[in-house]
């Protein structure tokens, strides 16, 4: 795993040397992160490149991962609809459901570290135990709550009140709290698997092996197999599109342990597809970043077409490889691209054909979007950005009450 050093050619000299001053002010401050999965999902890719780096600069930084039953994730993945905007009505049945989770996670748990960093609802609940050890928690929400189903965040509220510190990606995403709240991006790893460069040997090895043919123009699109990312409209598009471009298709995702939903949605994709010989979909595990980073290199256009969303890496992940992005002009993607300049945002499956026809025509305006789309990534969603946010975040806790802190 790449040192804190290799990204000095990246992001330069000054960015380095200021993660390490950061550090050396923190050195020795327990950090527990705790999220719902190990693996799937842009919360778990970013704790297991933070972590560390974190851990390199001087912070105690550790991540655990809370359990639950089926029960529980049904539940908790339930309540990510809701507060995305999805109608559902939650009981007391569910709130005991949320409850006993909270409690068997309470007794596993040491969480007696300095800072308790949690990500998201499923673990919001741990909050209980500030009160007992008199340390300091932040609540990190990575998902847009700004229009949640009634009774959605009416459910959780109560117990993200109790935190010191609330973090969203983006100001539109926020929700008004009795506690001070900041806004951090998420961002994306160039020197990791999934975002490295890649040989063209490399690139052409993977696409063989999920049977796809590099011999006329690839769309993609790169998601978990979920409602919100629209893989059937996807479908849909792209047949649009291809009655006037020739081009072929990937889809190419996989699930999460903490998403349950995601396998009666493959399966729905795959009826869609049916036996279309230009349309591939491609499930993956959670752990092929290298099969990621291929397709997407090997993708004339690569696509976001999400409904909802909370901030959309894949679209930096994209972007960063040069590629021209259409995107869904939801969530966060908006503030990664600024449309026909860095990508281009869209709103309906016809907009979404009509834009991979322009962008397979007009290959030179395609390049224009993906240089200034990398240059963006580079400027505004990289590791190094995210890890100094956090680490400034940590700081203001530890320095509560003080205008100016002092580095």
């Amino acid at each position: 795993m790449a040192g804190l050093e290799e990204y000095t050619p990246i992001v330069g000299e000054g960015v380095i040397a200021e993660l390490r001053l950061l550090g050396e002010r923190l050195s020795g401050k327990r950090v527990l992160n705790i999220n719902s999965t190990r693996v799937g999902g842009g919360v778990a890719e970013i704790l297991n490149r933070l972590i560390p780096l974190l851990r390199e600069v001087g912070v105690d930084a550790r991540w655990e991962v809370i359990r639950g039953t089926q029960e529980f994730f049904d539940l908790t993945k339930r309540m990510h609809n809701a507060l995305h905007g999805k109608p559902d009505t939650f009981t007391a049945q569910d709130r005991e459901i949320y409850n006993q989770a909270t409690e068997e996670n309470l007794s596993a748990l040491d969480l007696s570290s300095d800072i308790v960093f949690v990500h998201d609802p499923q673990p919001a609940g741990l909050v209980r135990a500030r009160r007992d050890l008199g340390n300091k928690w932040i609540w990190r929400c990575h998902i847009d709550v700004s229009a949640p189903a009634p009774g959605a965040w009416e459910f959780i509220a109560p117990t993200v009140e109790k935190y010191d510190l609330a973090v969203f990606s983006a100001p539109q995403f926020s929700r008004e709290l009795p506690l001070p709240e900041v806004l951090i991006a998420p961002s994306i790893d160039p020197l990791s698997d999934k975002n490295r460069e890649l040989r063209e040997s490399e690139v052409e090895e993977v696409l063989q092996r999920i049977g796809v043919r590099s011999d006329k123009p690839i769309v993609t699109q790169v998601s978990r197999f979920d409602r919100f990312k629209d893989p059937v409209g996807v479908i849909d598009a792209f047949r649009l599109a291809r009655e006037r471009v020739d081009c072929q298709l990937i889809l190419v995702g996989g699930g999460a342990t903490d998403d349950p939903e995601g396998a009666q949605v493959l399966k729905e994709v795959r009826d869609r597809a049916a036996d279309d010989a230009d349309i591939h979909v491609v499930d993956l595990p959670p752990t092929s970043n290298i099969e990621i980073n291929a397709i997407q290199r090997a993708s004339t256009v690569v696509i976001q077409k999400s409904l909802k969303e909370g901030f959309g890496l894949t679209v930096s992940e994209a972007l960063w490889k040069g590629k021209p992005v259409i995107a869904g002009a939801v969530g966060g993607i908006p503030l990664q691209i600024t449309h026909k300049y860095s990508g281009i945002l869209t709103h309906t499956v016809e907009g979404t054909a009509f834009w991979i026809k322009m962008l397979l025509s007009a290959p030179e305006f395609a390049a224009r979007l993906g240089e200034n789309g990398r240059e963006h990534v580079r400027n505004n969603f990289l590791l190094t950005r995210h890890m100094r946010d956090y680490m400034l975040g940590f700081l203001y806790l530890d320095t509560a009450g003080d205008s100016v802190v002092e580095l």
